[in-house]
């Protein structure tokens, strides 16, 4: 004998919908979160390498304004050596600022 099909009410289907919906969002959040952290453990050795260069680098320019600094000593004496140096990098590093300053208002449209 064939058992008679039962349909289930419309508030059971619901609530397995509902329930449906919440196990596929919790699914989804853990993919993420894996693929976030798979991500995030890729980026730490290049962070770390960024890092270290970019530290190389300002020992560089440090290097290279004290050079600077002890050439001019030479010619103008360590006093003015010094202060034409630190002017001199303090004016590029305005202008470098200003203009990213500028292009960063041009980025989010700002009329100025």
């Amino acid at each position: 004998m064939a058992e008679p099909e039962t349909e289930e009410s419309i508030g059971t289907l619901v609530g397995r919908l509902v329930e449906d919906g919440k196990a596929y969002a919790h699914a989804e959040i853990g993919y993420y979160r894996t693929l976030a952290s798979s991500k995030v453990s890729e980026a730490t050795p290049i962070l770390i390498y960024g890092g270290a260069a970019l530290v190389i680098a300002l020992c560089a320019v440090t290097a290279l304004l004290v050079g600077l600094i002890l050439s001019l000593a030479t010619l103008v004496g360590p006093g003015w050596a010094t202060l034409i140096v630190v002017v001199a990098a303090l004016a590029l590093s305005g202008l470098l600022g200003w203009i990213a300053y500028r292009r960063t208002l041009r980025l989010f449209g700002s009329k100025s």
